[in-house]
């Protein structure tokens, strides 16, 4: 029986070294988390670092397991690196630890450990805390450049015992784009961007959001010059989302659900591109299988953001999709050399 597993890797790099990349290359994007909306990112990061590393060490340990050789792949890092940036900066503390556990515990050690899990852990464990915490999972603070009365971004001690206290000061907290523009109230887009502080201090889409995004671009590009994987994810859930934005752009009508490149620059489309859906292990694994999961992806991503109660939909598009990456795998096997015809992963050899 042909059988299919992941990861698959053409690389000479260890899966240690190949994940301390995808953290390096998460640095621009959690520099400019930090520059537009302060510590509370980085303080995130650092505790579900120290959550994830501590549950990976648990659960290898009580598996009999050496801890030490799990811990230096780095995924569990890579996992906590993840959820901590896809938090709101100043989240209660007790966020990134309980999504952590979920993230190492349910749903990766769950399934046996790295290569095994079906669906993005991460995603799994940001998924678990918007269902069972949204108000505290949609408090995210004004960007530096769109607070009001020229306040100053929260400092390091102010952010420190706001995660500790639990909400965020509500003077520091605003509408991320896509909550106001799924919120608008009525507005054409032109009146919408004219009053909204986030929106009119932007430039394409929101204060802070659009440079993040171009922060995880940047990231991301040195993934694929790297050849950490390939582009056919990305770059497809990329166009799809865009297209999806272009066809059903009205021009700017109070129903309008944004442009392309609001669609594009806003939320965590570039960390969902390029740090999300290219997991090689619940993601499709064939070349044409990537263009048709990242496309649907894309497609999924626009549908939740403008037809749900969701304003972004990254986390659960590609929870969707990773139900879906066996069967597309299964009809997307690449033709064995010698063999007129591809063949389905449930084939046996010798037919």
């Amino acid at each position: 029986m042909l059988k299919v597993t992941s990861p698959h890797t053409h690389s000479a790099l260890s899966t240690g070294q190949l994940m301390r990349l995808v953290i390096y290359a998460t640095l621009p994007g959690l520099a400019a988390l930090t520059l537009f909306f302060g510590w509370g990112s980085l303080l995130n990061v650092a505790l579900a670092s120290v959550t994830a590393l501590a549950c990976e060490a648990l659960a290898v340990r009580l598996r009999g397991r050496p801890v030490s050789f799990y811990l230096g792949d780095y995924s569990a890092l890579v996992t906590a690196v993840l959820l901590g940036l896809a938090l709101p900066p100043y989240a209660p503390w007790w966020i990134a630890v309980v999504g952590s556990v979920s993230a190492i515990l349910l749903a990766k050690q769950l399934y046996g450990g790295m290569g095994f899990n079906p669906f993005n852990p991460a995603m799994v464990a940001y998924v678990i805390l918007l269902i069972s915490f949204p108000v505290e999972m949609t408090q995210w603070t004004a960007p530096r450049n769109a607070l009001v009365d020229d306040q100053s971004a929260v400092g390091i001690i102010e952010g420190l015992r706001m995660i500790w206290a639990g909400a965020p000061i509500d003077a520091y907290t605003a509408a991320t784009p896509l909550d106001t523009l799924k919120q608008n109230p009525g507005l054409l887009l032109e009146d919408l961007y004219s009053q909204d502080p986030t929106l009119v201090s932007g430039i394409w889409a929101g204060a802070g959001w659009e440079w993040v995004n171009l922060a995880f671009l940047l990231g991301g590009l040195v993934l694929l010059y790297k050849r950490v994987y390939t582009w056919h994810a990305p770059v497809s859930m990329l166009i799809a989302l865009a297209l999806m934005a272009a066809v059903f752009y009205d021009g700017g009508s109070s129903n309008s659900g944004g442009s392309p490149l609001f669609h594009l620059l806003s939320g965590a489309t570039m960390l969902g591109a390029f740090f999300i859906i290219t997991d090689p292990v619940s993601s499709a694994v064939s070349v044409r299988g990537r263009i048709i999961y990242g496309a649907a992806i894309g497609v999924l991503i626009y549908v939740i953001r403008t037809w749900s109660n969701y304003p972004d939909g990254v986390a659960f598009a590609v929870l969707l999709m990773n139900f879906a990456a066996p069967f597309i795998d299964h009809y997307t096997l690449p033709r064995t050399y010698g063999h007129k015809k591809p063949r389905k992963a449930t084939e046996k050899e010798g037919h």
